[in-house]
């Protein structure tokens, strides 16, 4: 029964959201939330009080995404009304009026090195909009951005998945190389076939034969150096190899290897010069820059910015919270209601001020915004939010109380059951279990976090290799960002596209699926036979 309960609320979310009439998600998901407050009281008998925590650190959580949500809405706000996006868009037509060419250079390259700098959902963020600028269908490119948003997401904000999401887990360091290294090769294979998908939900199959050529310049020219970087290192292979990448298929483009010769350059075409284009890349640029300073450890901003050294702390009232304000802003609640429950706030660390916010201050000053432009963005951004803010309010206060009751929640009743369930065959769906993760939390950081000592004692206990296990655990909770809840309406919130969560989820289901089928015939076929 206890299996039961805890899959029945997911079921029936999905269900609402991809029925013919879905229902919209910020409906759906705190109706969802609402329910599980039910059966933890009524049928888990978790404490009243530990749940009510639970829900105000779900309202705490919620900042982290909504602010990077605001922070990119203003961003590309900001872009339209200078006019940079227009001038990008002329430019790329320049490099190449091929619609392959611009899908991959923005949608994978451009997007596989914002993965590496900073996650969060944000290569999503940025890219999705430039995208649609040039004229592709707002719902395609949202599936599109969401499928290649797989691949580098393991080793995303730099390495963060791998490092820190199996941390917890008292591993060697050569232990989390030999994850990073499995994880690496099985996301490699996974390349040849999976932005081939992406691809296939904007243009015909017709047409990526056509230009079959280029994509996978594009693609190698990402995942070799990835692979390659991750046998040596955890924290840069998706950044690096993504600017490299970005690299090759802007130059490939430009002299058209391999695409099809039915998208010629047009001679007429308005030329934009490269002063031009430098200004109307320089908040990218802008962008790109401070992700990449504060989030490269060595540099030592990381540090100033996710100091834990506090600065001073009060008490609300009645018991409600302590707080602590750190060294480097971050707001933790710790001790909600007495109940020992803790929730935090990273204000710098987290990509909304820095980049988002502050390059739009900047840009308003560089390009001499006028104050009716600059206030009408910071308006249209205050209601385009209204909505997703709703949904993740449920989305996060759902996973919160899914989580109550330690090794006994339902996240974890849903992860044990399935493991006894598979016994010696868990290599076949420890990808999914991974996925899951992604699809409660939004991250696969946290999925790691989550399931990682669950998917330890399941290879220890039916002596199936554990760095093994956990890599597959990595992948799955990259391939989880697909159909993630907070991902999904994050990048409708920015391209404002309203009520297509179900529609999106019934379309990223299927590359999911076939990343876990592809993940497990690694495991059980290659890797045992590479000297890793």
């Amino acid at each position: 029964m206890a299996l039961f309960l805890s899959i029945f609320p997911i079921v029936l979310l999905i269900w609402l959201m991809v029925k013919k009439n879905s229902v919209p998600s910020y409906i759906a998901l705190p109706a969802t939330a609402l329910l599980i407050y039910i059966l933890q009281i009524s049928y888990f008998g978790n404490p009243f009080a530990e749940l009510n925590a639970n829900v105000a650190a779900g309202l705490v959580a919620t900042l982290t995404p909504i602010t990077v949500i605001f922070g990119a809405i203003m961003f590309n706000r900001m872009m339209e009304t200078t006019g940079c996006i227009d001038v990008i868009r002329k430019w790329l037509a320049t490099i190449s009026p091929n619609p392959v060419a611009q899908l991959m250079i923005i949608g994978w390259s451009f997007a596989f090195m914002i993965e590496g700098a900073s996650g969060f959902g944000t290569p999503a963020a940025i890219a999705a909009p430039i995208l649609m600028s040039l004229g592709f269908n707002p719902l395609r490119v949202a599936i599109f951005t969401l499928v290649m948003n797989s691949v580098p997401v393991s080793f995303g904000a730099v390495g963060t998945p791998t490092w820190f999401g199996f941390g917890q887990l008292e591993l060697a360091h050569e232990d989390i190389l030999a994850i990073g290294r499995q994880t690496g090769i099985i996301h490699f294979v996974a390349g040849f076939i999976i932005p081939l998908i992406g691809l296939s939900f904007i243009v015909s199959w017709q047409e990526i034969r056509k230009n079959l050529g280029f994509i996978y310049i594009a693609i190698l020219s990402c995942t070799i150096p990835y692979v390659i970087l991750a046998q040596v290192n955890e924290e840069f292979p998706s950044l690096v190899a993504g600017a490299i990448g970005l690299l090759v298929s802007v130059f490939a483009a430009n002299h058209g290897w391999g695409l099809s010769k039915e998208h010629a350059k047009d001679p007429n075409a308005e030329k934009v010069s490269a002063g031009q284009v430098a200004k109307a890349l320089a908040p990218l640029g802008m962008l790109i820059g401070m992700l990449v300073v504060t989030r490269i450890k060595q540099i030592g901003l990381k540090g100033l910015m996710t100091s834990t050294e506090p600065w001073f702390s009060f008490s609300l009232p009645f018991g409600l919270s302590d707080i602590t304000v750190t060294q480097s802003l971050t707001f933790v609640f710790g001790n909600i209601f007495g109940t020992g429950v803790t929730e935090k706030y990273q204000t710098l660390y987290v990509p909304a001020w820095i980049p988002f916010v502050i390059t739009v201050w900047i840009c308003i000053l560089l390009y001499k915004t006028k104050f009716k432009d600059a206030w009408s963005f910071y308006v249209a951004t205050f209601n385009q939010t209204k909505k997703p803010l709703l949904a993740l309010m449920g989305a996060l206060i759902m996973v919160k109380l899914m989580m109550v009751g330690g090794d006994n929640s339902m996240v974890k009743t849903i992860g044990k059951e399935f493991a006894d369930m598979a016994g010696q065959h868990w290599v076949y769906f420890s990808s999914y279990l991974g996925a899951i993760g992604a699809f409660f939390s939004g991250s696969n950081t946290v999925s790691n976090l989550t399931f990682g000592a669950i998917q330890q004692q399941i290879a220890v206990d039916t002596g199936l290799s554990v760095t093994l296990i956990l890599a597959l655990q990595s992948v799955g909770g990259a391939m989880g960002n697909m159909v993630c809840i907070n991902n999904i309406i994050a990048v409708c919130s920015v391209l404002d596209v309203k009520n297509a969560e179900g529609a999106i989820i019934k379309k990223t289901v299927i590359p999911m699926f076939v990343y876990g089928i592809i993940a497990a015939l690694m495991a059980v076929i290659v890797i045992p036979l590479l000297p890793l």
